[in-house]
Parts: C-alpha cells; structure tokens; sequence
C-alpha cells in the first residue's frame, strides 16, 4: 500500500525554523531519490530539495543555504531542515519520490505558514 505522510509544519515568525518529516511506503521509499515539494496559493507545486539514495543532494535557488535534506533509509523517511524562514516559503509542503508523474500518489501534505 502507497503511503506517504508529512509532519512538522506550523506558523512560524520570519527568521525562525521548522523541520519537517515524511515517512514513506517502502514500494516508494527504497530505490527512489526522493524530495520535498511544496504549493503555493494560486501556485504550481514546486520541487524545492531531493536527496538521492546514496545521500547527495540538490536544491531549489530559492531555498539553497536555508534548507538541508536528508534520508534516513531505515525509517523510511526523509527529513526537511528550514532555517532562516521568510514569508514566501508559506505553503504545503509535500514529499515524494523524484519525479513524479501524471495521476502520482500524494499525501496530505503539511502547512507551513512564515509570517512577517
């Protein structure tokens, strides 16, 4: 069975800091690089971080040096570090396996809200 759950959002003041997790399906989780989206009001969902198998990672420019990925193969879950928050990362924020597809599976997401 597909599963894909976030937690860790929340309002958070500019300048502060969240870390959000997502624990995954092993059918998703185990041999995908897996990432952190994220959708804006009136946005497209965006893909701000991945990490792949082996650990490496990649990041949006917007979120470069704020944000950190990481994977924890274990547990089936990945990991969002946000520091340094500003107002436009206020969003759901997803995860899933890179990339994703038409008609993909997703889960219901966490809320971050940054206010200035």
């Amino acid at each position: 069975q597909v599963q894909l759950v976030e937690s860790g959002g929340g309002l958070v003041q500019a300048g502060g800091s969240l870390r959000l997790s997502c624990t995954a399906s092993g059918s998703i989780f185990r041999f995908n690089t897996m990432g952190w989206y994220r959708q804006a009001p009136g946005k497209q969902r965006e893909l701000v971080a991945r990490v792949f198998t082996a650990g490496g990672t990649t990041y949006a420019d917007s979120v470069r040096g704020r944000f950190t990925i990481s994977r924890d193969n274990a547990k089936n879950t990945i990991y969002l570090q946000m520091n340094d928050l500003k107002p436009e990362d206020t969003a759901v924020y997803y995860c899933n396996k890179v990339p994703t597809f038409a008609f993909e599976y997703w889960g219901q997401g966490t809320q971050v809200t940054v206010s200035s």
